[in-house]
């Protein structure tokens, strides 16, 4: 018999669920490196536009599909637009959930590699460049490497398969405080530092000389990374809403969320690696590499990288929770009597695909597909490629296919007013965020040159 669709439990719970899903590596991971790489404060500053100005209405456009519809990421743009092509959108979607999933889990397993390592003392009393090939010789270990990744699809595969409530709700309000607190103690430890202030001016004082066009675009996908639109997540975890949750004010609440860690992210991590000397331009190994001696060189450091790893893995278990149970929900449509099953098997389908990029820095090393590794074309392919499409088709198919009473009927359940609100929502969602998205891809393919122009 098929039981009925799952809902969430409270709104706190599905507030801590969906900001998790957007709080994981790209705040956490990626948005410290990029912004290292990308200009400091300048990119911050155009991530916060990006994110308040297009993320949080491409948020609260994927919250109106899902709550509307009740239905998965596929069956959802069929509901408003039977008998079409729309649904391609949620199959890309799910498709580019299974990629991004499948690199995710390679970094989960990195970040359970250096938490056994941090306990175990192994961190310890390292120079810079061991700390370097120590992360280098970890993750180029077949056997570690994958092992670890295996690791931390089965904790995301247990979580899943218990359910909505019983499974993601319950691992995301224990994670989530959790995962403050520790930004918290951390922010404390690193701002009592000494000649922490390079550190701060770099991360939130803008110099645009440093800013180039390649960054806006990073800032872009970065703002899609962080808050987990584009792949049609949002549509799933929404349609576990009742029709009494006011979708604005929750839009508005993970958004200003993802914000702040991004902002306690940088707090933590520019001020600690300017007082001890280190470049804040370190890429993807800032968080393995650098951070590590940083810590090292602290007193109680081991204590406060273990307290930097678990929140970090949290993170990441958050996120991996929605991108697994996007496809879940694609496959079972709501019958939950099939979750278990559905989500073992995917999840270890999904396992496989990802042994590539696990194994990108070691025995694949050599391996290129169009000049990148698997791991670091899976990043390349979600971020500035998948993200920014799955939005723009989000964002053309809103205000197209969902005729603008039913927008305004979701958009106004739960609240008192917001005409003016839903008019500049509206506004944004038809013109300017699709405007935007094609200006930067655009750029990305070199078109303005084509003129003699640069951005």
């Amino acid at each position: 018999m098929k039981q009925q669709r799952e809902q969430w439990s409270s709104k706190l719970g599905f507030l801590m669920a969906a900001a998790g899903s957007a709080i994981g590596l790209g705040a956490i991971w990626k948005f410290p490196y990029v912004v290292g790489t990308s200009g400091g404060g300048a990119f911050f500053l155009i991530f916060l536009l990006f994110t308040l100005f297009i993320g949080l209405p491409m948020l609260l456009a994927e919250f109106i599909i899902g709550r509307g519809s009740q239905k998965d990421a596929i069956t959802a743009y069929r509901t408003f637009a039977p008998g079409t092509r729309w649904d391609l959108i949620g199959i890309m979607g799910i498709i580019s959930s299974c990629i991004l999933l499948a690199f995710y889990s390679v970094v989960g397993g990195w970040i359970i590699i250096y938490l056994v390592e941090a306990i175990s003392g192994r961190l310890s009393g390292l120079d810079k460049g061991e700390y370097s090939h120590l992360f280098n010789s970890l993750i180029a270990n077949p056997t570690v490497a994958v092992a670890a990744q295996f690791v931390f699809m089965l904790i995301t595969i247990l979580i899943v398969a218990k359910g909505v409530q019983k499974g993601i709700e319950r691992a995301s309000q224990i994670m989530m405080p959790a995962l403050f607190i520790a930004f918290i103690i951390l922010i404390i430890r690193s701002l009592t530092l000494s000649d922490v202030g390079e550190g701060i001016k770099f991360f939130l004082y803008p110099n645009f000389s440093s800013l180039s066009s390649k960054a806006i675009l990073y800032a872009l996908g970065q703002s899609f990374f962080a808050l987990s639109v584009g792949f049609s997540v949002m549509v799933t975890y929404s349609s576990y809403l009742s029709k009494k949750e006011n979708l604005p004010k929750s839009a508005t609440i993970i958004v200003i969320m993802n914000i702040f860690i991004s902002l306690l992210a940088g707090l933590a991590i520019f001020p600690a690696v300017f007082s001890f000397g280190f470049k804040p331009a370190a890429g993807p190994g800032l968080l393995f590499v650098v951070l590590p001696a940083v810590f090292d060189k602290m007193p109680f450091g081991m204590v406060f990288l273990v307290i930097f790893l678990l929140l970090f893995l949290f993170a990441t278990f958050t996120s991996a929770f929605s991108l697994l149970e996007i496809i879940v929900a694609a496959i079972t449509k709501g019958d939950n009597t099939k979750r278990k099953k559905v989500t073992w098997i995917t999840g270890m389908i999904i396992f496989i695909i990802g042994i590539p990029s696990a194994l990108s820095y070691g025995v694949l090393s050599d391996f290129k597909i169009f000049g990148k590794t698997p791991f670091d074309l899976s990043d390349y392919l979600c971020s500035n490629i998948l993200l920014p499409l799955g939005a723009l088709s989000i964002a053309i198919f809103t205000p197209l296919k969902i005729p603008r009473k039913k927008l305004w009927e979701e958009f106004k359940a739960g609240m008192t007013g917001g005409r003016r609100l839903f008019a500049l929502w509206f506004l944004l969602i038809r013109y300017i965020v699709p405007i935007a998205i094609i200006i930067v891809f655009l750029d990305v393919i070199g078109v303005f040159k084509w003129f003699g122009l640069n951005f």
